[in-house]
């Protein structure tokens, strides 16, 4: 493990030209975040503001970096997953300047937590997260610098669901821009990114056929509704559990089976959770699992999958493969564990495709420059709230993606959006 104290830790540093490579390949993939570059490194919006993120170091990650600092920046940045960094990405960004940068592959929690203190040492006035540990880290452990803190950005379900509670209960101490409620983050990253890199992470790691494979999908959401539907269209019959009706209704109305987990447990061949909810699958399931049965997360947090459960029922336990691990159970069964329960579509793939991180990371852009405008008195937020994304920005952005693509669409009339707002016109 290479170091340089105060500027960045990471994996090994010789690794840096392997990462700029892909650093390259995301960047010509990732056409509206790039013009928002090449916008902003001109007028430089961000100059004499300092940025604090914690969020999975992949190659997407670093061309949202690197834009952050052509637009004038300060950042420091941590990993928000131990088993999420692409320690080749983490060394081009090292070597890049552009960052500090505290992250490798395969961290404990000890450090994991470590490295957050260190990009708050240089005392940021703007925060960016991925499950708000950052944001949690500030206001338990360093809560003098929250004072300083102008606002933050949130990207994910579960630092969202979490955000607001603490906004609810008066707890939190400046404002947060929640990204991932925007429309073009959740319909496009968490539908179409997650059910493409969990699937992904889920072949590197076993190789096995999903075709005529129970799947079970836990939780119904925008991100299990990728996944399920991903999981369906390459052949597998889809079991999903739920606690919402109405999201359940959803699933039985798109083909899915729906039943509760202790029902599913017992018939599924492979299990992913989708919930961000700790427990989704513990002792009484892994009792019932058939031979062969293959479980993962794409929550969050590792916690959906009881592991210390799993270890209690098991006489055995040996790594098969990369990112799989065999655990004997009762019965002589085998189950197999993907990723240590971490998030399977970056610890075992490479996170979600490029081109729907575009989207997600140009919100996440677009949002930093909202939070200067609000220092600089153009807009008014209150601390201690969570906002949503302007219905502006996220048709600018979706319009902008779909121009790079070579879409077009209509325009209404002026007669047309008239007629839209006339509740006297009748039928």
């Amino acid at each position: 493990m290479d170091e340089k104290k105060g500027v960045y830790k990471v994996r090994d540093i010789k690794l840096a030209d392997a990462g700029r490579r892909q650093i390259e390949w995301a960047e010509s993939r990732m056409p509206v975040l790039m013009a928002l570059r090449e916008k902003y490194s001109k007028s430089k919006p961000l100059s004499g503001y300092k940025i604090a993120g914690c969020l999975h170091v992949t190659k997407e990650t670093a061309v949202l970096i690197e834009t952050l600092a052509a637009a004038g920046a300060e950042v420091s940045w941590s990993g928000c997953n131990p088993l999420s960094t692409n320690d080749e990405v983490a060394a081009a960004l090292a070597v890049g300047g552009a960052t500090q940068i505290f992250a490798w592959y395969g961290m404990n929690v000890e450090e994991f937590y470590w490295c957050i203190d260190r990009t708050l040492d240089f005392k940021p006035n703007l925060t960016l997260d991925d499950g708000a540990d950052l944001i949690f880290t500030v206001h338990n452990k360093y809560p003098n610098l929250a004072a300083d803190i102008i606002g933050g950005t949130e990207e994910t379900t579960t630092g969202v669901h979490r955000l607001r509670a603490m906004a609810d209960d008066g707890k939190m101490m400046y404002p947060v821009i929640a990204v991932n409620d925007a429309e073009t983050k959740w319909d496009f990253d968490n539908v179409y990114g997650t059910g493409q890199s969990t699937l992904d992470g889920i072949i590197r790691a076993t190789s096995v056929l999903l075709a005529g494979k129970n799947v079970v999908v836990a939780g119904y959401g925008h991100c299990g509704k990728g996944v399920a539907t991903r999981a369906k269209g390459m052949g597998a019959n889809v079991i999903v559990t739920e606690v919402k009706a109405t999201a359940a209704l959803k699933a039985t109305l798109e083909g899915m089976q729906v039943m509760p987990m202790d029902e599913a447990a017992k018939v599924g061949d492979i299990f992913i959770t989708a919930t961000g909810v700790k427990d989704i699958l513990v002792g009484r399931h892994f009792d019932s699992m058939k031979d062969g049965a293959i479980f993962c997360n794409t929550g969050h947090y590792d916690c959906e999958i009881n592991i210390p459960d799993l270890e209690e029922r098991s006489a055995n336990h040996r790594q098969i493969r990369t990112n799989c691990e065999e655990y004997l159970l009762s019965g002589n069964r085998r189950v197999y564990l993907l990723a240590q329960g971490r998030l399977v579509n970056l610890a075992a793939a490479e996170g979600h495709p490029s081109e729907v991180m575009d989207m997600s990371f140009a919100n996440q852009f677009m949002s930093q420059l909202r939070l200067v405008r609000v220092d600089k008195g153009e807009e008014i937020m209150e601390r201690g709230k969570v906002y949503d994304i302007p219905v502006e920005q996220d048709q600018e952005i979706a319009g902008v993606k779909l121009s790079t693509q070579g879409f077009k669409i209509d325009t209404l009339t002026e007669e047309q959006l008239a007629y839209s707002l006339d509740y006297a016109a009748g039928t």
